[in-house]
């Protein structure tokens, strides 16, 4: 099956072709491909084994949009097959309007590198998360100037809630 990722910033989608079953995969990202065992655990997360190298991974999801712990980063991709794809067209114009960046999981907010009205760069951080006793920075989508903050640092969130909009 073939589906296309779609990283924070990135212009284009990657291709990520998948196939195998049970525990055995052959996954080819970007034209290379990596054979995976992977293995479900008890708290929905995956025991994966790439190579020599073993990783377990914690999603979150939320429609498209995936949160992936891993090696104590979370990695936020909007994944898409190819009827998705075809959907979502004009996903570049999305990127010119408001954007809201949301907790990947519920956490404490360790600090906040922003305020309302700040000049922000695509990629710039803006707030940090701690979950899991891993500190994790959420970056800015594009470009702009900040709108809307609601992080306040030493704050719980929950998942998915609102912490910044950039305009």
């Amino acid at each position: 099956m073939r589906y296309y990722a779609t990283l924070p910033g990135a212009a284009e989608p990657i291709t990520v072709d998948v196939e195998g079953q049970d525990r055995r995969w052959s996954v080819t990202i970007g034209g290379r491909t990596h054979q995976v065992d992977a293995a479900a655990l008890p708290n929905g997360a995956l025991s994966l084994l790439i190579g020599e190298d073993s990783y377990t991974v914690e999603f979150d999801a939320e429609g498209s949009a995936i949160s992936a712990l891993v090696k104590n980063q979370v990695v936020r991709i909007e994944l898409a097959d190819a009827r998705r794809r075809r959907g979502s067209q004009g996903k570049q114009q999305a990127l010119s309007g408001r954007q809201a960046v949301s907790a990947p999981m519920g956490g404490k907010v360790a600090r906040v590198l922003v305020e309302v009205g700040s000049a922000v760069e695509e990629g710039q951080g803006l707030v940090v998360i701690e979950a899991m006793k891993m500190e994790n920075e959420l970056k800015s989508p594009k470009a702009g100037t900040v709108v809307e903050l609601n992080a306040r640092e030493g704050s719980a969130v929950e998942n998915n809630a609102l912490l910044v909009v950039i305009e």
